[in-house]
């Protein structure tokens, strides 16, 4: 995986995660409003789900503060080279336009800088405001993916497959 760059535009910048990191990220991922949907994080759970090479993590800032969290994965496969986005912001920084300028920014990079043709985003089918945030930036409903992910209640929930091609970024 190539060393991620610093993303900048529309009111938001993306750097990497270093591992200097790991306190803001935790502080993050225990942020109610995101472990709502993401589970319970310790640092345990933190070190394992984010030191995959092959997931680019970036801190999102907004006026030089943290806001959340923004990651891509990629598929490098020449038949099906795509990327898969996953985002979370702490409750500060939802419902004001944060999420799709972030999201904007790194589609952006991943379809110009990357190259790919098709990005997917899977979030949980019923947090209908992380939908119309991704709707905005010009993701489409795929489909239901009934069980898709164990909820922080323990239980199975569906998440929504959404994707998007290049030319549909808006």
């Amino acid at each position: 995986m190539t060393a991620a760059p610093v993303l900048e535009g529309h009111g938001v910048r993306l750097r990497p995660l270093t591992a200097a990191d790991q306190p803001a990220l935790l502080a993050i991922l225990r942020d109610p409003t995101v472990a709502r949907w993401w589970g319970e994080y310790d640092e345990a759970r933190v070190r394992a789900d984010f030191s995959d090479p092959e997931e680019v993590v970036f801190l999102v800032e907004v006026d030089d503060a943290l806001a959340g969290i923004i990651e891509y994965g990629e598929e490098l496969d020449p038949y099906y080279h795509s990327a898969g986005i996953d985002i979370a912001l702490t409750e500060g920084y939802q419902s004001r336009g944060i999420g799709p300028a972030a999201v904007r920014l790194l589609a952006r990079y991943l379809f110009e800088e990357r190259g790919h043709h098709r990005l997917t985003i899977d979030p949980a089918a019923d947090n209908r405001n992380a939908i119309r945030a991704y709707e905005r930036v010009g993701f489409r409903p795929v489909g239901i993916m009934r069980q898709y992910e164990r909820g922080a209640d323990g239980t199975w929930h569906d998440a929504l497959l959404m994707d998007m091609l290049a030319g549909e970024l808006r």
